[in-house]
């Protein structure tokens, strides 16, 4: 067996610290009962990246990230959760009679004994982030234990839905756990998939969906069965698919969970989409337009009538646009009346109503009715066929400001899209104020951002010689983005004010080719133009900017 090594040692010998700096943390050790690792680092004479390097180098000690791996659910009862919090490990895999367990500090030579003793394996340490560790002991151990109780229920055959109706039984207790795992870390979406022999859950993070855990076959109607009670739906019914929402609480704040549930072939797929109460209102100048961007909107939102669009893919953005201008334009002499599917946020002193269409209350129907209630503004969530468009045009042609949303690619491509839904284009010319088209895009970490050039940035295979910037941000990859590079999101836009000229243009019928053509000749700033300029600027990347908005880059050159 090779000796077993001191960290101070190691230390020393790489020329890390002074002999005096180690004397001085062993001193401080006594009265802190800090790891000497730990010590050091809150001396401020390594960071914990250091320390993680040095090991990885000198001892061969791997490092894993934590968000990365699929821990396995039965190594988690070889070491209790107890023993877990004490040493702060956690168990991940068994390779034959070899457990590999992540450490804060891979040289505890007493838990590593102890942890060898208890389970009876050979114990291969890595190490990981501490704050990666706590949160991970966290979530997998309290998932365990409501997993567990959950097996034991099902072994002795309860009954799922009368058990699940009480809110302390496990599976009531796993849902709301998925659900402070997803608010934690700002997943806007959970998914439970069926498979053939397992339910993986997984989570949309900053738009990009990774596994979090799998969860044994027969748990998947049980906990399926709680979400259904909770949303208010039919858990007899397994066969079509159905639509609910209930809300709850995680640490005080409000969260409202929108539920899907989809039949396939091996059981009902579940998707909760998870909105933050506490962060739902946003303002206009937090929505990430360049100033040029805001100065246009504000301009568009505030004319007395006509109709101003929001345009995107579904997840892009626009309902959040769309509720930061009514937040703007709300005050008490201004009449605002909504009609959406579903009312997402409730704004005080906004009207709003939700569309029903099993009883006929469709866009159009309630439309139609919120014009007779003297509005001066009105919001209507989506434009989804030529009666609402029409009645949304009409609207706006007679002194009403209508604010609403498409899904089109981008600005230019709103307009041709009214005229192919039938609308005559006198009519188009005459009622829409301007389009706003959005995309969202993943802001780069700022904890680890670096500025590189653009060949080091640009994964992307468009050629360097056809950008207008030199260099660009790019994440290196740390514990706070959970060494993705990135951390949240942010909105990149263009903006498009029909005036005289363009009105004239949209009489003639033009092809989306003709109208960005026009708009080329004026210099219009595109969604790519915006995002370039936020990647310079350090906010997000060349590859987030041309994954979100690659169809502009391929149908335009000016801007690259």
């Amino acid at each position: 067996m090779a000796p077993r090594r001191k960290l101070g040692d190691i230390l020393l010998e790489a020329g890390v610290i002074t002999k005096e700096q180690l004397d001085t943390a062993l001193q401080r050790q006594k009265t802190t009962q800090l790891k000497l690792g730990e010590q050091l680092v809150e001396m401020g004479l390594l960071t914990e990246q250091q320390l993680i390097e040095l090991l990885e180098r000198q001892l061969g000690i791997a490092h894993v990230k934590l968000y990365q791996e699929t821990i396995d659910r039965n190594v988690l009862s070889l070491i209790p959760q107890e023993i877990a919090n004490r040493y702060f490990v956690l168990p991940i895999r068994k390779m034959g009679n070899r457990l590999i367990v992540a450490m804060a500090d891979p040289l505890d030579y007493y838990a590593i004994d102890d942890l060898r003793l208890r389970t009876g394996m050979a114990i291969v340490p890595v190490i990981a982030r501490r704050g990666e560790l706590r949160a991970a002991i966290n979530r997998y151990y309290g998932m365990q234990q409501s997993i567990q109780q959950m097996m034991q229920e099902i072994s002795e055959e309860e009954q799922a839905p009368a058990a699940e109706t009480d809110t302390d039984a496990p599976a009531a207790r796993m849902v709301q756990q998925l659900i402070r795992q997803g608010i934690e870390l700002q997943a806007s979406d959970i998914h439970l998939d069926p498979q053939e022999d397992e339910t993986v859950i997984r989570l949309r993070v900053d738009g990009i969906l990774r596994i979090e855990r799998t969860l044994p076959r027969n748990m998947h109607s049980v906990v399926v069965s709680r979400i259904k009670i909770l949303a208010g739906l039919n858990i007899a019914e397994k066969r079509l698919p159905q639509d609910g929402r209930f809300q709850t609480t995680v640490d005080g704040a409000k969260v409202d969970v929108r539920v899907s549930v989809l039949p396939t072939i091996f059981g009902e797929k579940a998707v909760l989409r998870l909105l933050d109460m506490g962060k739902a209102l946003t303002r206009l100048e937090q929505l990430h337009f360049s100033n040029e961007n805001l100065a246009r909107f504000q301009s568009l939102i505030r004319r007395p009538y006509g109709l101003v669009l929001v345009t995107g893919p579904t997840g892009s953005g626009k309902t959040t646009t769309l509720y930061a201008a009514l937040q703007s334009l709300n005050r008490p002499e201004v009449n605002i009346i909504t009609v959406e599917d579903p009312v997402e946020y409730q704004i005080k002193g906004i009207n709003q109503m939700q569309v029903n269409p099993l009883i006929g209350l469709t866009f159009a129907a309630g439309l139609r009715a919120i014009l007779r209630q003297d509005p001066n503004i009105v919001m209507v969530g989506e434009i989804r066929d030529t009666e609402t468009a029409e009645m949304a045009l009409q609207a706006a042609l007679t002194g009403h400001l209508v604010l609403s949303t498409l899904h089109t690619n981008d600005a230019a491509s709103s307009i041709t899209r009214l005229i192919d839904m039938g609308i005559q284009p006198y009519m188009v010319s005459s009622a829409l104020a301007g389009v706003v088209a959005q995309r969202l895009v993943r802001r780069v970490c700022p904890y680890c951002a670096v500025t590189v050039p653009v060949h080091e940035a640009l994964n992307h295979p468009l050629p360097e010689s056809k950008l207008t910037i030199s260099h660009a941000a790019k994440g290196k990859g740390c514990a706070q983005c959970y060494h993705t590079g990135y951390r949240g999101r942010l909105a990149i836009h263009e903006v498009l004010e029909v005036d005289e000229t363009l009105r004239r243009l949209i009489v003639s019928q033009p092809s989306e080719t003709a109208l960005r053509e026009h708009l080329h000749k004026k210099a219009f700033k595109t969604m790519v133009d915006d995002g370039l300029a936020k990647a310079a600027a350090g906010l997000t990347s060349l590859d987030e900017v041309f994954r979100a908005a690659l169809f502009q880059e391929e149908e335009t050159d000016h801007v690259v």
